[in-house]
């Protein structure tokens, strides 16, 4: 069976969330017309990923000017469901696709960095929150848990996302790998030389295939009334892309691309995972739970559980 398959490297157009989703219902039916059967897109796609705002935090401290841009930075964000994902869910069915794409999610007072799957019949199939944001990332996100740690069906098999760095922790990869995925999505913002050799290495890992999407994010893309500690000059790059789509055997596909906002396109043989686990499934025949034995928590942990009385 192959899988014509497309990861999308483009930037949020910052402060206009409303652009923004006009802007992935036009990319996805693109995805559809090219004769993608799944697209993949970046970190944060909707709502932003604001690379070079700090919101005036300090050690001990914040400004009223952060407290501003993170408010401004709260109403960009997206609920789910909401009639934003009913509209990408709308614009995946109209191209026939199945669809990860990254959003700010907004949950109450909290924000989470958030991929949601939608398969081709625009059906919401899931989400998954990023367990561990990085950094400052810390400071506007909150973190996931194990309730969304999960995968979705496809035709091709297990379909499921790993956020950015969340691709560092081990335990996660073998959570992922242990449900079977096929389709590992890697919506990210790292756009080093170095993402490729990680997202090699987690394709032969776990013999599955990789798609990670960046944004190629200038200051111009950048919300306007937020302070950027880059820089101020609307052309420079602040996000490069990198994007690229990896096979069970570690052989990339298609990209790396450094060049500007693109879709990158791969047929996906699946064949190729039966090949792959001929020699090593690291949570199959590789695996030595005599020794180790990775035991994960999925239940939804929740500040307040109330239960009212029948």
């Amino acid at each position: 069976m192959v899988l014509k398959a497309c990861v999308v490297q483009a930037a949020t157009i910052g402060s206009d969330t409303a652009a923004t989703i006009d802007k992935a219902v036009s990319l996805i039916i693109e995805c559809g017309e090219r004769g993608a059967e799944l697209a993949v897109f970046p970190e944060a796609f909707i709502g932003g990923y604001p690379h070079g705002a700090r919101f005036g935090a300090f050690f001990g401290g914040r400004t009223l000017e952060g407290r501003n841009e993170f408010s401004a930075y709260f109403e960009s964000a997206i609920e789910v469901p909401s009639k934003e994902t009913a509209a990408l869910g709308t614009a995946a069915k109209n191209a026939g696709i199945f669809v990860t794409i990254g959003i700010i999610e907004r949950d109450g007072g909290t924000l989470y960095c958030t991929a949601l799957f939608f398969g081709r019949d625009g059906l919401l199939l899931g989400k998954h929150r990023k367990l561990m944001p990085t950094a400052l990332e810390r400071l506007c996100w909150g973190f996931g848990d194990g309730s969304t740690l999960s995968t979705v069906d496809t035709p091709w098999g297990r379909m499921g996302a790993v956020i950015c760095w969340e691709n560092y922790m081990p335990l996660t990869r073998t959570a992922m790998y242990g449900q079977g995925i096929a389709l590992y999505c890697a919506p990210t913002a790292d756009d080093r030389e170095c993402w490729v050799s990680t997202m090699r290495h987690i394709a032969l890992e776990g013999r599955c295939f990789v798609l990670s999407a960046c944004q190629y994010l200038t200051r111009a893309d950048f919300p306007a009334g937020f302070k950027n500690e880059v820089t101020d000059d609307p052309s420079e790059v602040l996000m490069r892309g990198g994007s690229l789509i990896v096979d069970p055997m570690g052989e990339v596909l298609v990209g790396p691309d450094y060049t500007g906002e693109t879709i990158l396109m791969a047929e996906l043989d699946m064949r190729q995972i039966a090949r792959g686990k001929f020699d090593f499934d690291v949570v199959g025949h590789y695996a030595r739970p005599d020794v180790f034995r990775l035991e994960v928590d999925t239940r939804p942990t929740i500040a307040v559980d109330i239960r009212r009385k029948t």
